[in-house]
């Protein structure tokens, strides 16, 4: 299988780690999926681990990268979620935002999924064609043209969600509606908003059109969150997939 993965996360300003992330690979078709979590008494990095060994126990148990797959895996994750919340009082009110993606090397495809405000970017010769859209009231405020990107970034309202993981009522997970064909060059990035927060798109793009791999194409983009980030600042991951070889097909269309 012609893919290519890198993985980083790390606990920022915190005293723990409340993400988590994993994959797993069955034959030609590999999962990826990271989460954010949230909650008192230890509840969010709960919360992550929870979803994220829920996915990667699922998806083994049905390898395939289909938009139905991707439903499956997120409900099934959050209804491990839901009964994690009932086993402990002080986990009763733990969330998780969660990204998951499936490539399916032959015959090249790609599907992807998401509750939360943790996102996952898709790559083509290099620059963004196509991003996740946040679950979260920001995001809201921005569709209805309350705000502005600018205020969006730093706003008092910008970790509010509108959907997460550990809800009983209207649960309903983003799918994207057909798999994707992927091409060689292709690339994706999974992360936490303490990872996109400090890197944006542009600089996503100049670091994967100058990376020779996907370690290097995270290490660059860490430099900017290491860079920006405050004093206590959020725990930050980003999950890196490549596939074929990105760095030559993305120097060729930079300009």
């Amino acid at each position: 299988m012609d893919v290519r993965l890198s993985v980083l996360s790390k606990v920022g300003g915190r005293d723990r780690n409340e993400d988590a992330c994993g994959y797993s690979t069955e034959g030609d078709t590999i999962c990826c999926v990271l989460c954010d979590g949230a909650g008192g008494h230890g509840g969010g990095d709960v919360a992550a681990r929870t979803a994220v060994d829920s996915v990667l126990e699922s998806f083994a148990s049905r390898p395939t990268a289909t938009p139905d797959t991707i439903h499956t895996l997120i409900a099934e994750a959050n209804e491990a979620v839901n009964r994690t919340q009932l086993s402990s009082r002080d986990l009763s009110d733990m969330r998780a935002t969660i990204v998951v993606v499936a490539l399916d090397a032959n015959p090249g495809i790609a599907v992807w999924g998401h509750v939360g405000d943790s996102r996952l970017y898709g790559f083509r010769g290099g620059y963004i064609q196509c991003r996740t859209r946040d679950h979260s009231l920001v995001q809201s405020m921005l569709d209805a043209g309350y705000i502005d990107e600018a205020t969006a970034c730093h706003g008092p309202s910008r970790n509010v969600l509108t959907g997460s993981l550990g809800v009983r009522d209207g649960f309903e997970p983003e799918i994207v509606a057909q798999p994707l064909s992927l091409e060689p060059g292709d690339a994706f990035l999974l992360c936490s908003d303490g990872f996109w927060e400090y890197v944006d798109e542009r600089e996503m793009e100049s670091a994967l059109q100058r990376a020779s791999s996907p370690d290097d194409w995270l290490a660059r983009m860490e430099h900017s969150v290491l860079n920006r980030g405050r004093k206590g600042q959020d725990n930050y991951s980003a999950m890196a997939l490549w596939y074929g070889e990105v760095n030559l097909a993305t120097q060729v269309v930079m300009r």
